[in-house]
């Protein structure tokens, strides 16, 4: 393996025995091959690590590292990123899949414009089997020039947050906050992404979203499971995820180089955000679950 691969991908994981294989498969099967796999095992009690183990033997571009206790999906994420030593950075859950040319597109989209700081593709959804549900579809103003118009699009324009599972600078990645410890953490993180520089969307389905039982979310978790996810630490207590969202998107403006025509633009898109969530906002101050 190269001192300095070019793309790092962190996978933080906890007992993923059930998708991890066919995951690692389609990352070890891309045409773009200089890159570096971390697995961080956040201290799994299925047989995750020794699928893990087993790939690491298989391939010197794995790295297998395993936490011994829980240290929430937050942190375990973040380590993925600490751990990185590539240019380019890219989070890969252990459940989603990426078609062969997923890196070779999105390492040829940084290289070509310096502007970019984030690539991704256009994605599809798929069940536990594998079979595809559904089409998301694609963003318009993920590369306007102006910050506004970016920072519009991936906060107030109802979509999935497939863009976090793209490839980044990892050195623009650094200035923001990563992955935090509460619900719903990476759509402040592409708040701020957006703020700092250009995205870029390959115009093809590459990503292959996973939608299953165990799932941080899925199942109908309540906010105090989803927030446990997170943080172990806040397992059980009151959360209030709708407020905290809108605060750490003011914190993205707040932090951004942004000029004061976006800045004020993007302070009153958050109003217009807050009238949309009002009933959210509301029902958080209630302690009821929406």
């Amino acid at each position: 393996m190269p001192d300095q691969p070019t793309v790092s991908l962190g996978m933080p994981v906890y007992n993923g025995a059930n998708f991890l294989a066919a995951t690692l498969d389609s990352l070890l099967a891309q045409t773009y091959r200089d890159f570096e796999l971390i697995i961080c095992d956040n201290a799994s009690t299925d047989e995750t690590g020794a699928i893990a183990r087993d790939y690491a033997a298989r391939d010197t571009r794995v790295r297998y590292r395993r936490n011994e206790t829980n240290i929430g999906g937050s942190a375990n994420y973040n380590l993925t990123f600490d751990l990185a030593r590539g240019r380019y950075f890219k989070w890969a859950a252990h459940d989603d899949l990426c078609a062969p040319a997923f890196l070779e597109r999105c390492v040829a989209a940084l290289e070509r414009d310096p502007g970019v700081v984030l690539a991704y593709t256009q994605a599809r959804a798929i069940d536990s089997a594998g079979n595809v549900v559904k089409d998301y579809p694609g963003k318009h103003h993920f590369d306007d020039p102006q910050a506004r118009v970016r920072f519009y699009e991936f906060v107030l324009d109802p979509h999935p947050v497939v863009a976090v599972f793209g490839v980044m600078r990892r050195s623009v990645l650094a200035q923001t906050r990563l992955i935090g410890k509460y619900t719903g953490s990476d759509r402040p993180l592409l708040s701020e992404l957006s703020l700092l520089g250009k995205f870029y969307e390959v115009p093809e389905p590459l990503f292959f979203y996973r939608f299953h039982e165990g799932q941080s979310w899925g199942g109908n978790k309540s906010q105090q499971s989803q927030q446990a996810w997170y943080d172990p630490r806040r397992a059980g207590k009151v959360t209030f995820p709708q407020w905290r969202l809108l605060r750490e998107h003011l914190r993205s403006i707040e932090r951004s180089p942004v000029g004061l025509k976006d800045r004020v633009s993007c302070y009153l898109y958050m109003g217009y955000w807050m009238r949309k969530n009002w009933r959210r906002l509301g029902n958080d101050l209630l302690l009821r679950e929406t």
